[in-house]
């Protein structure tokens, strides 16, 4: 059994990406999504398998090592041999499970298989060979375009990067995002985005809520904001409020007024949007008189149709959202066909709303998308 037979798909993205990963007639094969959907896992596993059959003479495994503290990336010429270490321990790493120590270490003595920095791809061409970009929202945009030229003969190019959750906070466009973009229309190229349903890793799934619940303790409240929470902590002293987004001035200034949007929303803990409420509803009652603002609380969970159903206009909409997943960088909400003007709105104006308002809470946009089911 080859070592790519060992490992078997556990999501509808996960079998998309191998499927796309065996098709010959893709020259460039992108992966987007958050840690632990197996991006590098299916790809490591397929370029080694492929070598070892004798398809492909080299696997090379470029992927820029970061420090986390500091951002900065790490070449080898300031670490020296250290890099290389760490670099390979990434492989025992990723694939420990399904090759020993002892396979791994052969194949990279045999240069079957080199694991190297982003550098190493510049100016190159690499003929028989796969090449694995890993990592790739830490590459520079200007790099990332160049490696795409890369390809030689009876060569793939296989791209792995999480535009969200890893990407620097100091760049607009990743070079993950920025590879996608142009992958998208590329002649033989597909792109596989693997969403939060296809998190298979144990503990990723958590690590996923808590970058995104530290994202938004971190976010700068407004005046408004600080006053309403100020509020809410008097309010319900027992709830551990995660951040409050108030977003009046985004509804004036698309013309949204129905009754069903409110004016600000609070992000409770886990467990905790009872405590917010109040048994009978008394504690939120007195958070909006004492505010002025129309309130609705949400739990700090990865269920982002709820937080969507809190704030569309619309009351009933939830019942027509098939699903709410990450897609790239943005949050793709799916609606069935009939109700897809319904969720837009005029214009574009009630996704307009949301997009907003999930940029100022966790750095991600959304896209509306219809379905025929």
């Amino acid at each position: 059994m080859s070592l790519l037979e060992k490992i078997k798909p556990m999501s509808i993205g996960q079998e998309r990406l191998l499927n796309a990963l065996t098709d010959d007639r893709n020259e460039i094969v992108g992966a987007f999504g958050p840690t632990g959907t197996g991006k590098s896992l299916m790809s490591c596993a397929y370029g080694i398998s492929m070598v070892l059959s004798g398809k492909y003479k080299k696997f090379i495994i470029a992927r820029p090592v970061v420090d986390v503290t500091t951002g900065e990336l790490i070449t080898p010429e300031r670490l020296g041999d250290l890099y290389y270490k760490i670099a390979s321990s990434y492989l025992e790493d990723v694939l420990g499970e399904f090759l020993s120590r002892d396979e791994i270490m052969k194949l990279l003595q045999e240069g079957k298989v080199v694991v190297t920095d982003v550098s190493y791809l510049r100016g190159r061409t690499f003929d028989d060979s796969i090449i694995f970009l890993d990592d790739a929202q830490n590459v520079q945009p200007e790099s990332a375009a160049e490696i795409l030229m890369r390809i030689g003969r009876n060569s793939k190019l296989v791209i792995a990067g999480d535009p969200v959750l890893q990407k620097p906070t100091t760049v607009e466009k990743d070079g993950a995002t920025l590879l996608r973009e142009v992958l998208l229309n590329e002649e033989n190229a597909a792109v596989i985005d693997l969403g939060l349903k296809d998190i298979v890793r144990p503990g990723a799934r958590r690590g996923v809520k808590v970058i995104f619940e530290l994202r938004m303790r971190k976010r700068e409240l407004t005046e408004s904001e600080r006053q309403l929470l100020d509020i809410v902590r008097v309010c319900a002293p027992d709830a551990d409020i995660v951040t409050v987004i108030e977003f009046k001035a985004e509804k004036e200034s698309l013309g949204i007024r129905s009754d069903n949007v409110p004016d600000a929303l609070i992000i409770a803990k886990e467990g905790h949007l009872g405590r917010v409420v109040g048994r009978g509803g008394e504690r939120i009652r007195t958070v909006e008189n004492e505010s002025g603002l129309r309130v609705r609380v949400v739990e700090m969970t990865l269920d982002f149709k709820s937080w969507i159903r809190a704030i569309h206009p619309v009351s009933w909409i939830g019942k027509h959202i098939i699903d709410v997943d990450l897609a790239g960088p943005e949050l793709v909400v799916t609606i069935r066909r009939n109700n897809f003007g319904t969720f837009v709105g005029h214009r574009g104006v009630y996704v307009r709303l949301l997009d907003r308002i999930f940029r100022r809470l966790i750095n991600v946009g959304i896209r509306a998308m219809e379905s025929e089911e």
